[in-house]
């Protein structure tokens, strides 16, 4: 099915992932109109919206996904067919210690849009797949831990979510299924894995080993470093989505990934490695790798398989995990 979306309210457009898609569009579809509506918590910025291309097709709104007056108003107001659905909580240690706004941003903010696409887009216009689209980004964490030998994540991985953040983005994925099967909202749905690069907020893993290797501080590592994820370039992944709004068959869901998976401690060896190159110094960056104690139910490993979206969709990676690293770590020598 192919689907060309013209109005697009992009949730959470300030945040890291998207601001990212927000600049993919403007900058790859001159018919493009981005509403962006951001509650602009600690994890977005207005800074992550410079130098937007042709930035009048770009319109902010600071308001909360939870307010379903307001979320209607934006739909009529800017003629809304297309919702790309970003907004959420997402550091796994803030939902360790805090879980309550996950559930709140992530599920009852998630139901309020759908809720509000259903009363506007089905039963007020009469809208159908031609004419609307809703697009959920979640997360790989749903699926739960791997070991080692384990095969990756495909799309039809049982949810085994461990963390009150995968546990509420599980909970998002059905209300998203359910409204597809029960209404006829068309949707469409990603699991991606670990993104990084540019606009990344500091308390990330990427972004903190690189200020600590620009401030000789410790690089906090938990446990023993083990741990293995798989790594996507964000500017791949709004790619990926672009691809899945406009070609994928309404209903359908996909993973992306990066096709990096490394573990933390060689995820940190590598970034010291580039730090050594750039910035020479008599001990090397990774003398300042410091194990602190484990997370919390810490999952061991995600890993993703995204042969459907590439036999299905003709998309994959371009950028390897190298490539990408030394892209974000320039990114951030000139924030300095």
């Amino acid at each position: 099915m192919n689907y060309t979306p013209k109005n697009i309210l992009v949730t959470g457009g300030a945040g890291f992932i998207g601001s990212h898609f927000v600049r993919y569009c403007l900058a790859n579809d001159d018919d493009i109109h981005i509403t962006n509506v951001d509650k602009l918590t600690y994890a977005g910025s207005m800074k992550n919206l410079v130098d937007l291309t042709d930035p009048e097709r770009h319109h902010f709104i600071h308001a909360d996904i939870c307010d379903q007056k307001r979320m209607s108003e934006i739909l009529n107001d800017f003629s809304i067919d297309t919702i790309v659905h970003f907004a959420a909580e997402s550091h796994v240690d803030r939902s360790i210690s805090g879980p309550d706004v996950f559930l709140q941003t992530n599920i009852i903010g998630t139901y309020t849009l759908l809720e509000t696409a259903r009363q506007e887009w089905l039963n007020k216009k009469k809208w159908d797949a031609s004419t609307c689209r809703f697009h959920h980004i979640s997360t790989d964490e749903v699926f739960g831990s791997l070991s080692a030998h384990d095969s990756a994540f495909t799309e039809t991985t049982p949810y085994a979510p461990n963390s009150p953040y995968s546990a509420s983005k599980a909970s998002s994925d059905h209300w998203v299924r359910a409204y597809h099967h029960t209404y006829g909202l068309p949707i469409t749905l990603t699991n991606c894995s670990n993104n990084y690069g540019a606009y990344q907020h500091q308390e990330k893993l990427i972004p903190t080993i690189i200020r600590a290797c620009r401030h000789h501080t410790p690089i906090p590592v938990y446990g023993d470093g083990s741990h293995i994820r798989d790594w996507l370039y964000v500017e791949d992944h709004c790619e990926a989505i672009d691809r899945v709004i406009r070609h994928a068959n309404v209903g359908e869901s996909y993973n992306i990934g990066g096709n990096g998976e490394v573990s933390n401690l060689a995820l940190i060896h590598k970034i010291c490695a580039v730090m050594d190159t750039r910035y020479p110094q008599a001990a090397p960056h990774d003398s300042l790798i410091h194990f602190v104690t484990d997370r919390l139910g810490h999952d061991w490993r995600y890993g993703i398989n995204a042969e459907k979206i590439r036999c299905d969709l003709d998309w994959q990676p371009r950028t390897s995990l190298d490539k990408g690293l030394e892209k974000t770590i320039a990114f951030y020598d000139i924030r300095e």
